[in-house]
């Protein structure tokens, strides 16, 4: 526990999380915050003004979420090239407007200044409700790995852009608009989840990240990983495994969490693994060929 003397609250979880997670006047307070930079995590010529909102949006509370918490507000600053439209920065504002509205929250404040880069600064703000935070250490060996939302869309979406096309149009829309459970995620505490991440960077290198913080070894089961009609159909027009996408896509947002044995998973949580002994993340049911999927996803720097 980190707490700052003269200051009226406390840092329960500090930096290395999700979110952190401050006490506050009795109760707690969760607070996230990530930067989008055009050509970096977004472009216009893919996504809608709107789209961009709803994405950056979700990048956010899906943090609050993946901490047990309730999304409930947005601070968003701005860096806008002088010539951008007025009209295209209040549809961008609708898209985070939208994407708090699903659950009560809402947009309450931020900043606006001139940049040659379009950059989109969010930080999300969340309520534990009186339910303890779910951090990424706590995966203990004998434990079940489950997920909560879909996995791959996003990414072969992506794909589908990167090739120059718009269709299948539900895997462009889940690029452009991610459906991320966030009500699983204080689902997840009530349940005692013993550890819980979003995945912003793929599902590897997440299921990697609880493991090197809990010091335990994550195995993941590709048989319970079924592959939907519509990615094994993008998949075969592109010639890629879906696997892959399944495997390393992070942009759809769901939720990676670890329960007791005891625990009965219901809906939208479904177990895709185990936790035992030992270091990092292994694929169990995967080919020969399939190996280097494993440790991939998204690297932030390099």
């Amino acid at each position: 526990m980190i707490a700052r003397s003269g200051l009226a609250l406390t840092a329960v979880v500090g930096p290395g999380d999700d979110a952190a997670v401050l006490s506050l006047a009795g109760g707690l307070l969760v607070a996230s915050t990530d930067l989008l930079v055009e050509g970096r995590h977004f472009r216009r010529d893919w996504a809608g003004p709107k789209d961009i909102g709803h994405r950056a949006a979700a990048a956010n509370l899906a943090d609050i979420a993946a901490m047990g918490g309730l999304p409930t507000g947005l601070l968003v600053g701005l860096a806008l090239p002088g010539e951008l439209p007025m009209a295209w920065v209040d549809d961008l504002y609708e898209g985070l407007r939208e994407e708090c509205q699903q659950f009560g929250a809402a947009v309450i404040g931020g900043d606006i200044v001139e940049s040659q880069t379009l950059t989109i600064a969010v930080t999300a703000l969340g309520d534990m409700k009186g339910a303890r935070p779910v951090t990424r250490d706590g995966a203990l060996a004998g434990h079940r790995v489950a997920v909560a939302g879909r996995l791959g869309y996003a990414a072969a979406g992506l794909a589908v852009l990167g090739r120059g096309f718009r269709s299948p149009g539900s895997v462009v829309a889940a690029y452009r608009r991610p459906e991320v459970p966030y009500l699983a995620g204080p689902q997840a505490a009530a349940l005692a989840a013993s550890a819980m991440c979003d995945i912003s960077d793929g599902l590897l290198r997440d299921a990697g990240t609880l493991a090197v913080a809990s010091g335990a070894r994550i195995v993941l089961d590709a048989a319970m990983f079924p592959i939907p009609d519509v990615l094994r159909d993008v998949g075969s027009a592109m010639s890629v495994d879906p696997l892959s996408w399944i495997f390393t896509g992070g942009d759809d947002h769901a939720l990676l969490a670890c329960f007791p044995p005891h625990v009965d998973l219901p809906a939208p949580w479904r177990m895709v693994g185990w936790v035992e002994d030992g270091a990092g993340v292994a694929v169990a049911g995967l080919p020969e060929e399939g190996r280097e999927l494993a440790g991939s996803g998204f690297a932030h720097w390099g």
